[in-house]
């Protein structure tokens, strides 16, 4: 397999590594959100409703746009842990380099787009929250991948 082929190949297998990702940090922030008694992010229809200026017609519509928006995010990020691995690095590096840049992208994206606040208005315990989602995600993505790539 070429350079070219190798490289859509680990991106295919990232990107179904990213959607076990994101089901991990569905999981995980769901359990959290139980415990803690708060209600479910709203932020990635937010995102969607900001980006594509698209309207759901009630809660259930937004709802399903929130989870299409938080799994197509997830899946799609996934990719970025193919194209790591790609590109030669080690699997745990592959995984601390995803880990920084899915969660440094939503620290800046997030906050850009006026969706939330910066994180230096979080608070500590607010941070470690989502901190911790974003290392089950890449934790699960990488395990996914070094799984699906082990067939190859």
């Amino acid at each position: 397999m070429g350079r070219l082929g190798r490289l859509a190949a680990d991106t295919g297998v990232g990107m179904a590594a990213g959607l076990v990702g994101t089901a991990a940090m569905t999981v995980s922030s769901t359990l959290e959100a139980k415990l803690r008694g708060r209600a479910g992010s709203n932020v990635p229809a937010d995102a969607v409703v900001r980006l594509l200026r698209v309207r759901p017609v009630d809660e259930r519509g937004r709802a399903l746009l929130n989870h299409a928006a938080h799994f197509g995010y997830g899946t799609a990020l996934g990719s970025v842990r193919g194209v790591l691995a790609a590109r030669g690095m080690s699997p745990v590096a592959a995984s601390a380099a995803h880990l920084a840049l899915v969660w440094g992208a939503e620290l800046v994206v997030l906050p850009a787009l006026d969706l939330t606040p910066p994180a230096t208005r979080w608070g500590a315990v607010e941070v470690a929250v989502d901190g911790w989602h974003h290392l089950v995600y890449a934790v699960a993505t990488g395990a996914a991948y070094a799984l699906l790539d082990r067939g190859r």
